[in-house]
């Protein structure tokens, strides 16, 4: 009997696993859309779904114009392009799969008809030059109850450049078009969500780095109000410890680009590329910074983001970075002159600090004295800044510094920038011991509750005096005053 099942079982096990059925079309502004069902069965995935006009042409350089109707069902089972971007080697992927036509987001969600769970918006990274939300929605993060979001916006000189004669046709208005996008994206998660599962009241924005950093200036922006309810800054503040670009100077730097509006609009997308990389900032130490010094452009940010945030209703935030961020590599930069440029007046100060803390002996995992400085004055003292601030007007703060290596690393790697996101995304255990903490329970408590402690968690105290949650491979402790010195000599968010 054996001998004769034995080949009916092997040909049944070669056949290939029979396909999940597609969800039924979703209707949206523009026409129906057909994501398509993942394996489990019981979540759906829609992808490069549109949330305004393909940017080109006459709408380069303006804000993001309505969606263009299509006919038919739309297919939205398939990953979309990045925005166009340079290719900065560690974005290749995105570089080769880009299109100025971008402006699409990307949907997972487990929700069962009628259901309304909370909505997680992911703001990707980059320096607001680079990068994608492409791969995003593979997160099961959906799993805890959320339904997650991925949404795309305009990079570099398309999303940030401002020019005099844009402002003159734009009522005195001109850059952060990309900031403009993230706000339409999010009007169009308040009007159709729903129709994923999604609770529009209840709706969480959260990003890493140049994510993070839109993230804080969605918080400031007038016309962002009342499209969220909680946000989640992973390493950057509103200006990543830079002061604000005035439009002046922002009109200097789109100066350098030349040319009319009507050619520059009918200018080859590649020309526009390599001009990018020519532009330059004299305020700037790294012109790898160009589009993250953030621009008052009189529209999207009319103020200064620290007096808009002063004004903003008051809303449940986490902050947070990690130990080692980056930094120049030891013996690559005079520290006095990068001392100067960051600290200014207080830069005997803080150079004597340094100086000293390396003569005693620094703990490891700060890393060389360059990257220390940098990780303090871009990332650590800006994050502690504006999370004082935010606690002043009676925001729920809470506060975390990330300490583990990236994944698959030596126990003994110092952490990186961006080496939370698998944990939060993928949700990675922070440790070999059984049971881990697992962060990302942390994230989706609060896109919940707008508080991130639960039941049988290790509770995590609000920033108050200095209190913040140490994250690392041990496991989680609160403590106090994350580098009290020398964050008492750094005064920008």
């Amino acid at each position: 009997m054996r001998l004769r099942l034995a080949p009916l079982a092997f040909a049944l096990a070669a056949l290939p696993a029979a396909a999940e059925p597609a969800p039924e079309p979703v209707t949206v502004t523009g026409g129906q859309v057909q994501g398509r069902s993942d394996a489990d069965g019981r979540t759906r995935i829609f992808e490069g779904i549109p949330f305004a006009a393909p940017p080109l042409g006459a709408l380069r350089w303006r804000p993001p114009a309505p969606v263009v109707p299509w006919n038919g069902v739309r297919a939205a089972d398939k990953p979309a392009p990045a925005c166009l971007q340079n290719d900065y080697g560690w974005n290749r992927a995105n570089h080769l799969f880009a299109s100025e036509d971008c402006l699409t987001l990307d949907i997972r969600t487990p929700a069962k008809p009628g259901e309304r769970l909370p909505v997680m918006v992911w703001i990707h990274g980059g320096s607001n030059r680079a990068g994608g939300s492409g791969g995003t929605v593979s997160s099961r993060i959906t799993d805890s109850g959320v339904v997650l979001v991925a949404i795309q916006y305009r990079l570099g000189i398309f999303g940030f450049l401002a020019r005099r004669d844009l402002a003159a046709e734009q009522d005195g208005a001109s850059g952060n078009y990309g900031l403009m996008d993230q706000i339409a994206a999010l009007r169009w998660i308040r009007d159709h969500i729903a129709r994923f599962g999604g609770d529009p009241a209840n709706v969480t924005i959260f990003g890493e780095s140049a994510g993070s950093q839109d993230v804080s200036l969605l918080l400031a922006a007038p016309e962002a109000r009342g499209l969220f309810r909680k946000a989640i800054l992973q390493s950057g503040t509103p200006g990543f410890g830079m002061p604000p670009r005035p439009l002046g100077e922002a009109f200097a730097i789109g100066d350098q680009l030349g040319g009319s509006l009507p050619e520059l609009r009918n200018t080859p997308a590649p020309a526009l590329l390599a001009a990018d990389l020519k532009l330059r900032d004299a305020a700037l130490w790294n012109q790898d910074f160009m589009w993250l010094r953030t621009t008052i452009d009189g529209r999207v940010l009319p103020r200064d983001p620290r007096a808009l945030l002063d004004e903003a209703p008051p809303r449940p935030v986490i902050i947070g970075t990690n130990r080692f961020e980056f930094g120049p590599p030891p013996g690559t930069i005079d520290v006095a002159a990068y001392a100067a440029h960051w600290f200014g007046d207080k830069a005997a100060a803080a150079l004597a600090f340094y100086h000293a803390e390396d003569a005693a002996g620094p703990d490891p995992r700060l890393g060389p004295m360059e990257a220390r400085m940098e990780t303090d004055v871009v990332f650590r003292c800006p994050a502690g800044n504006l999370a004082q601030l935010l606690t002043r007007q009676g925001w729920p703060v809470w506060r975390y510094e990330f300490d583990v290596p990236p994944r698959g690393a030596d126990p003994s790697t110092l952490t990186a920038h961006a080496a939370e996101i698998p944990y939060i995304l993928d949700r990675l255990p922070l440790g070999p011991t059984t049971p881990s903490p697992l962060i990302q329970n942390y994230w989706t408590n609060f896109a919940k509750a707008g508080d991130p402690n639960g039941r049988g968690m290790p509770r995590w105290g609000r920033f108050a005096r200095g209190a913040y949650l140490a994250m690392e491979p041990q496991g989680l402790a609160m403590r106090r005053n994350l580098r009290a010195r020398p964050c008492d000599l750094v005064s920008e968010i």
